[in-house]
């Protein structure tokens, strides 16, 4: 067997070492922080307040994250397809999810999905919350919360209550506060946010439940009147309109969420970086400023805390679900 001085094996070990110096950083860096643009699939169409969260949040992970970010709208099902799609991206950390309270009432309203909503998505970081409202036309007898349960509850089954779609967040909403507060009223659904204005302002529902931030204007504009807010505490934007819990049901609390979410399986240090990055641009006071012109309160959190909201909102809207008698799509 022939054998080799040592000398010829020094070059060659010094060529692997500094190989091996160049190649590590590059296999231990996450794909996330590559060049390659990020996509954020969005379950809602383009203009909406989710779709102008992410991208004012959007804007400011670029330009600290070096990365170009991409809004990819998918809206309809009620956001399965756009779920599903991430669900089955790569875990390059390279596609993202805006996840919602919406993902979660899907969860419950759908037999069956070509995904799971909880071991397919990995939790990033919550972006903000908004309220939502009860509000009554501008000529309404309705002018306070007491008012209008009062006469609900002298009055079992002569009262309707307007919202959306029917599975939507805000016709569970409905329901909740329905049986939440203990009154015998419809909800009723409408084809939209304009169908169930008009319908209110004509008189055609009692009352109306939807999210704040589309209504703002109408508000303002004195054409509808906010008589409650939904959240845990007053909405900054409607600071003397008492909440639900103020107004007689202590705990009531239903406000609308956005959040980040990526394939499971995503590497953990590409997770980690994804949080780090959204709670950053959301911790600046611009991307607050801009939010809250929106009606949403930036707050970021931890995947943990991400995944607890999840599961219990889908355990709660599950709930909802079944004692509204809605069927399983």
């Amino acid at each position: 067997m022939h054998t080799f001085p040592s000398r010829f094996f020094r070059p060659l070990a010094t060529a692997l070492a500094v190989l091996a110096a160049t190649a590590m950083p590059a296999l231990a860096q996450p794909s996330a922080s590559t060049t390659k643009p990020i996509r954020v699939v969005v379950p809602f169409g383009p203009g909406g307040v989710a779709d102008l969260t992410v991208r004012t949040v959007a804007q400011k992970m670029s330009q600290s994250m070096g990365q170009s970010i991409i809004v990819d709208n998918k809206p309809g099902a009620g956001g399965v397809v756009a779920a599903d799609t991430v669900a089955k991206s790569p875990p390059d950390g390279l596609t993202v999810f805006l996840m919602s309270n919406g993902t979660a009432v899907t969860a419950g309203l759908f037999e069956r999905l070509p995904f799971d909503t909880v071991k397919d998505l990995a939790p990033v970081s919550t972006l903000g919350y908004f309220d939502m409202a009860i509000v009554t036309a501008a000529d309404s007898r309705f002018k306070t919360m007491k008012e209008f349960l009062d006469y609900a509850r002298a009055n079992p089954g002569k009262v309707n209550i307007g919202s959306i779609n029917v599975g939507s967040t805000q016709h569970l909403a409905a329901e909740l506060f329905k049986r939440s507060v203990g009154i015998d009223a419809q909800v009723v659904p409408f084809n939209g946010s304009p169908a169930m204005i008009t319908a209110l302002r004509g008189g055609q529902v009692d009352a109306g439940v939807e999210i704040l931030a589309p209504i703002l204007g109408q508000i303002s504009g004195k054409a509808i009147r906010p008589i409650a807010t939904m959240g845990a505490k007053r909405s900054f934007a409607l600071p003397d309109t008492p909440t639900v819990a103020e107004s007689g049901t202590p705990g009531f609390n239903v406000a609308s969420w956005n959040a980040f979410a990526v394939p499971a399986r995503t590497p953990q240090a590409i997770v980690e970086r994804l949080t780090r990055e959204t709670n950053a641009a959301l911790a600046s006071p611009e991307v607050k400023e801009q939010l809250h012109k929106l009606g949403v309160e930036a707050q970021g959190s931890t995947p943990q805390q991400q995944a607890a909201l999840l599961k219990s909102e889908i355990q709660r809207w599950s709930e909802v679900i079944r004692q509204a008698g809605i069927p399983r799509q």
